[in-house]
């Protein structure tokens, strides 16, 4: 819950080891932070992940296993945390995977599985997370999208498509929680250097996961919807969107 001058005391993060997702912890725990949860199927790694997270005294962090595609099991994990944790103040969805067009032309299978990850889990993991804030009326909910739902390229139309429908879906929750308490803002970066891209060149005005989670701290305080990391990527989008399709296929991928 949140302490007498309103501060958020817990933090749960969905796919927990995401670098974009810790990074995003560092920028929103307090003093005031009681609990962060980690969320993640690999809970081994998530325990790694929670040893190296810098908080302050008193603040607890707990593991627990969460598996994006395991849909069945979302309901329960968040009444599992609910009951650790108590009220659900910030909760961050981080999980996502990339893959490549090609994996999912040779393998359909795989792109099930990338659909499966980027948005049926989130949907569902987020669905309830809203019930429970619902109920509290109060809360925050963050979901990373990406600028690759804005407008899906050729290249990565499996992944994009994904972040497409994710964002539609949290836009579409936003104005569904209206007046409730409860506040949604959907993160959009770009280009994010890490493991998830380790190898590919990167794309114009790529960015960090620190510099994503400094974005994303100051949209949730300025209780933002939409926030595009870097900022640029508004107005660049905003041109790219409405580009003839004989252009827009020639963007390289």
């Amino acid at each position: 819950m949140r302490n007498a001058t309103g501060e958020h005391q817990n933090v749960v993060v969905f796919g927990g080891t995401s670098e974009i997702g810790l990074a995003i912890v560092t920028e929103l725990v307090t003093a005031a932070t009681r609990h962060v949860v980690l969320a993640c199927r690999d809970t081994p790694a998530g325990e790694t992940a929670a040893a190296a997270l810098d908080l302050p005294s008193g603040c607890e962090t707990h593991v627990v296993a969460w598996d994006a595609t395991a849909v069945h099991t979302h309901a329960d994990c968040v009444d599992t945390i609910v009951g650790i944790v108590g009220d659900l103040d910030i909760v961050v969805m981080a999980a996502g995977v990339l893959g490549s067009q090609a994996q999912f032309d040779d393998n359909p299978t795989d792109a099930g599985h990338a659909v499966a990850a980027n948005m049926a889990g989130p949907v569902t993991t987020i669905t309830a997370a809203a019930r429970q804030m619902r109920t509290q009326r109060h809360g925050h909910i963050v979901v990373l999208s990406s600028v690759a739902g804005i407008r899906v390229r050729a290249a990565n139309h499996v992944y994009g498509s994904t972040k497409a429908g994710l964002d539609a879906y949290a836009q579409g929750l936003a104005d569904h929680l209206a007046g409730t308490g409860v506040n949604v803002t959907i993160v959009r970066p770009g280009f994010v250097t890490g493991r998830m891209t380790n190898g590919m060149k990167a794309a114009p005005f790529a960015t960090t996961p620190a510099a994503v989670a400094v974005d994303t701290a100051r949209a949730i305080n300025r209780n933002q919807r939409i926030v595009h990391s870097p900022g640029i990527l508004r107005w660049v989008f905003l041109i790219l969107r409405h580009l003839p399709n004989t252009l827009w296929r020639r963007i390289p991928g």
